[in-house]
């Protein structure tokens, strides 16, 4: 009853009803791109193409990240992915490239100028991508009678030029969502791309249990502990250590008072601050023992033969110990322990007990080093959730939905879509999504 009320209350918002009504329109464009083939390849020849992307596998995982697109020969085939390694490469180089560090210190025009930066490199990248991609359709089981035309230098060049056009129009779509719909674009784009091939991965499993060993009771378990996996994740996506700050109270003469009267507040240090990066760039250092395989020697044939299983006990042994690695790595670049600190001494802030300055920064990243360790610990263990899943006898392409980047990018966006309407809901004092809606109403 009170999430019929709640999305009554939700409807009541013109804003809030306009931008979700948005939202949808553009995911549902997004959604018809990925179904429409490039234009010199026959789609009922595909047949073959799409099944080696539905046993597990990477290809899975990249067929799961373009929302079947890629498995489709769409024009979307390469998904949103090149803008995300574009806004990765960005965002590392900020740490080495002056110019870009004083771009992201001249707020809102060095933002336009970085995103400027990011768009410019994602098509450079598909136009790395795009070609690749076209090269491999033969080998990836595209049979040679689904080419409408015989010209390779043709099919090359269009489709090149669709594939990166289709590109940046779903990067657009992602921007535009953000700007005025409801939630991250760009990570909606991702969590319905990936949500798009769960009802298939679901219905595969589905059969070969009734066909199969188990039944509806080995279904109903693998059901909870999925459940119990995705609470596992919220946990970790939500879970914050609060560092209690005093702040000093400023005087009717404009000075400050640094008393028990002041206003405590806390800073909120995440115990995944680093996302799914470290799972990324876990898993891209994973392709480097199958490039290996391709020279022509015993000790790289047999490394890629011991990482080529996804599902396999060297590739997620390895894969957890790069998570942790990565998670270290990242958080200590994205979480700026000198500028927070800075930002507490200038606001008259400060922890207690501890002196403003060096000694607040040094603190702040003790404690920031010690909860990296369980959460980084975390991530893996979520990481590697669909190799143990996988021992029960499911199949591979529903274990995948069972943890790793999958799995945290669909908690992670749907938690902060929630967020963003729930601050709808509080502004216009209605019950949010949360249990803090009654407080602010009550207040009100």
């Amino acid at each position: 009853m009170k999430l019929i009320d709640t999305i009554k209350n939700i409807w009541k918002i013109e804003e809030l009803k306009d931008r979700i009504l948005m939202t949808f329109s553009l995911l549902l464009v997004y959604r018809f791109g990925a179904q429409v083939v490039l234009p010199f390849i026959d789609s009922t020849q595909l047949a073959g193409f799409a099944s080696n992307f539905e046993g597990g596998g990477i290809g899975s995982i990249l067929n799961a990240f373009t929302g079947g697109a890629f498995a489709n020969a769409s024009v979307f085939a390469l998904g949103i992915m090149p803008y995300i390694s574009a806004s990765i490469v960005v965002q590392l180089m900020g740490i080495a490239v002056p110019y870009l560090q004083k771009l992201q210190k001249e707020g809102e025009s060095g933002r336009r100028k970085i995103n400027q930066i990011t768009r410019w490199l994602t098509i450079g990248i598909c136009l790395v991508q795009a070609p690749s991609y076209l090269l491999s359709l033969g080998s990836l089981g595209v049979p040679p009678e689904a080419y409408l035309i015989d010209n390779q230098t043709l099919i090359l060049v269009v489709g090149t030029i669709i594939l990166v056009t289709g590109c940046v129009f779903a990067m657009w779509l992602g921007e535009k969502i953000t700007d005025k719909g409801i939630g991250n674009g760009i990570s909606l784009l991702i969590m319905v791309g990936i949500i798009a091939t769960l009802p298939q991965a679901f219905a595969q499993e589905f059969v070969s249990r009734f066909e199969g060993v188990g039944g509806p009771f080995v279904i109903i378990i693998e059901i909870v502990i999925w459940l119990l996996v995705i609470m596992a994740c919220i946990m970790l996506v939500m879970a914050v250590r609060k560092i209690p700050v005093q702040y000093a109270r400023r005087t009717a003469s404009g000075g400050y008072e640094k008393n028990v009267f002041g206003s405590r507040q806390y800073i909120p240090l995440k115990l995944n601050a680093s996302g799914v990066m470290p799972i990324i760039f876990a898993q891209a250092l994973m392709f480097v023992p199958q490039a290996l395989g391709q020279l022509e020697s015993d000790w790289a044939t047999s490394v890629a033969t011991a990482f080529g299983d996804i599902f396999g006990f060297w590739y997620n042994l390895v894969f957890a110990l790069l998570i942790i690695v990565f998670t270290y790595f990242y958080t200590a670049i994205t979480v700026p322990t000198n500028k927070m600190a800075d930002d507490l001494k200038r606001n008259g802030g400060f922890i207690p007990g501890i002196r403003p300055g060096t000694e607040t920064s040094e603190y702040l990243d003790r404690i920031m080093s010690q909860i990296t360790l369980p959460g980084s610990i975390f991530l893996a263990l979520v990481a590697i959730v669909p190799a143990f899943v996988s021992l029960m006898g499911v199949t591979q392409s529903w274990a995948l939905f069972y943890g790793g980047t999958s799995m945290l990018i669909m908690v992670g966006v749907a938690i902060d879509t929630m967020q963003q309407i729930n601050s709808y809901l509080l502004n216009r004092h209605y019950d949010g999504l949360i249990k803090t809606g009654k407080n602010r109403k009550a207040v009100a």
